[in-house]
């Protein structure tokens, strides 16, 4: 048994990697507002759920890149969505600029 554990470490490609995913992160958040920041060396994305007719939201998730994997990030969503679109059809948006209430708790300010 272990000759064959080893014949299967020779069979891998060098730059595999194993990526494990829990049950509970396999589930994922739902959110349908994405907010992003950044600063000289790092993208800041926050997941947010927002939903109809409630006043506040909440942010469900947040993850830092790097502006490189920020770049990647980007270049893997425009192809799987070229691919999606490829299969599926063209995704239709329903208003070009969606507008939100930009109140995260404080005073509104004004010009």
């Amino acid at each position: 048994m272990a000759d064959d554990q080893k014949k299967k470490q020779q069979q891998q490609p060098d730059n595999q990697i194993n990526i494990e995913l829990s049950e509970e992160m396999a589930e994922g958040v739902y959110a349908n507002l994405a907010m992003i920041a950044h600063s000289n060396s790092e993208f800041v994305i926050d997941f947010i759920r927002l939903m109809p007719g409630v006043p506040k939201a909440k942010v469900k998730s947040r993850v830092i890149v790097t502006p490189e994997h920020a770049k990647r990030l980007l270049n893997a969503l425009k192809e799987n969505i070229r691919k999606y679109e490829d299969t599926f059809g063209t995704i239709k948006q329903t208003e070009e600029n969606f507008n939100f209430p930009m109140n995260f708790g404080g005073t509104m300010g004004e010009a």
